[in-house]
């Protein structure tokens, strides 16, 4: 008992110490708590009154402004569209839009969270994005984006009502991302030389064991993830747990028939299994030349643009598993950091005006369809829309659903395990 008893008060008396120590250091910090609250106030406060602006305020802000848009840079089609809505933009808003020609948005995201880390919060070189499900949840989840913009822009009255619009990959948007256009997975084929195609999974691995041709680009290729991700909705038992977070899930058990499958589909595609084509638009090229039964794209009027342009024969008809394919909305977002930020607005506010949606609906300029609810538009827009043709060559209406994208966080755990088993 005697040697407990001091053992306990040189206890207590380190504790108390050590409270004393924590104390000081605590009082010493709560100049710097305090600044760090007052800038997060401040820099609140300064979001949302430029946010709060009118859109007359906003147009006059954004004047002689130069938006630098990352975009992918690799379809001369798009590129040709947006050098016309920087002409337009610039005739109407004195805005100058600059593309800037990228092949991975997930680079870009990269780069704006390493200048948050060090603190590079204004001027920085992002104006505008073109960001996919799975970039736009990165951002949102480290807030990367600047606010709830998009519902100042004028022309968001016009939007389709859609799930997919209002979530991006399981993900809610909450005006923090603007639509652009409708995508959905589609597969396109001769069929002067292939009478039926596959219509399920099922369909697809005879139809390659018995010859067919067909090839998908290797993840993390967005058409390659997509293409596995479209195989896991039917060969999985549990295709409910891909609208939850992967975490959620037990990813051993819901992939394990989607790697058995592709465990006997790589050996019989062309490249058995060891070399891939880069791109969605390469599958349409050895479409073209003979190379593959198959191509595919995430344009339902893919076909139709590429018949005009001569970079596929007439008879190519478009068309999706029976059971449906993935599609989804693709988005532009703007930085927290931009610089341009109300010129990016106008942008933004642009790409969903009744001309730059039909421009870029038809297939001579691009074919990417509409994320505007036609029926809300004047007659003069109205008829800009029923002339554009589109021709036998694309997905016809009620020819198959559109299933919902996987939640966002399933794409990179597919593609770590995708190049866990077959990049060898």
């Amino acid at each position: 008992m005697f040697t407990i008893f001091p053992f306990k008060l040189r206890v207590d008396r380190l504790c108390a110490q050590s409270r004393a120590r924590a104390w000081r250091k605590l009082t010493q910090m709560l100049p710097c708590f305090a600044l760090i609250l007052i800038a997060t106030t401040m820099s609140s406060q300064t979001q949302a009154a430029e946010l709060d602006a009118t859109w007359d305020e906003q147009l006059q802000r954004a004047k002689g402004q130069t938006v630098y848009f990352n975009a992918w840079g690799g379809s001369d089609r798009i590129n040709a569209y947006l050098e016309w809505a920087a002409k337009r933009i610039k005739e109407d808003y004195g805005v100058t839009l600059q593309h800037v020609k990228i092949g991975d948005i997930a680079e870009i995201v990269g780069q704006i969270e390493a200048a948050k880390s060090v603190g590079r919060d204004t001027d920085g070189n992002v104006d505008l994005m073109w960001v996919n499900g799975e970039n736009f949840a990165a951002m949102k989840r480290n807030n990367l984006i600047w606010g709830a913009f998009a519902n100042e822009l004028p022309n968001t009255e016009n939007v389709q009502n859609s799930p997919s619009i209002k979530m991006d990959f399981s993900v809610p948007v909450d005006g923090l991302e603007s639509p652009w256009g409708g995508a959905q997975l589609v597969f396109m084929y001769d069929s002067e030389q292939l009478a039926e195609p596959p219509l399920s999974a099922e369909e697809l691995l005879a139809f390659v064991k018995n010859d067919g041709r067909f090839a998908y680009p290797a993840p993390p290729a967005f058409h390659g993830t997509t293409m596995i991700k479209q195989l896991l909705y039917e060969l999985t038992d549990q295709p409910g747990a891909l609208s939850k977070p992967v975490e959620e899930a037990d990813f051993d058990t819901v992939t394990a028939p989607l790697w058995s499958y592709l465990d006997e589909l790589h050996p019989a595609l062309w490249g058995n299994g060891k070399s891939w084509p880069p791109s969605a638009e390469t599958t349409r090229q050895m479409l073209d030349d003979g190379e593959l039964d198959i191509g595919m794209s995430f344009n339902p009027n893919e076909a139709s643009a590429a018949v005009k342009d001569g970079q596929l024969p007439d008879s190519v008809r478009t068309y999706v598993f029976k059971e449906g394919t993935i599609g989804n909305t693709h988005f532009v977002t703007i930085p927290y950091n931009a610089k341009a930020k109300e010129g990016a607005m106008v942008v933004a506010n642009f790409l969903i005006s009744a001309e730059a949606q039909a421009h870029k609906a038809n297939p001579e300029v691009w074919g990417d369809p509409t994320v505007l609810d036609v029926t809300k538009l004047g007659v003069d827009d109205k008829a800009a829309f029923s002339s554009i043709d589109l021709g036998p060559w694309v997905l016809q209406p009620g020819t198959g659903k559109t299933l919902p994208e996987p939640h966002a966080s399933w794409a990179g755990a597919l593609e770590q395990a995708w190049l866990a088993r077959y990049a060898k």
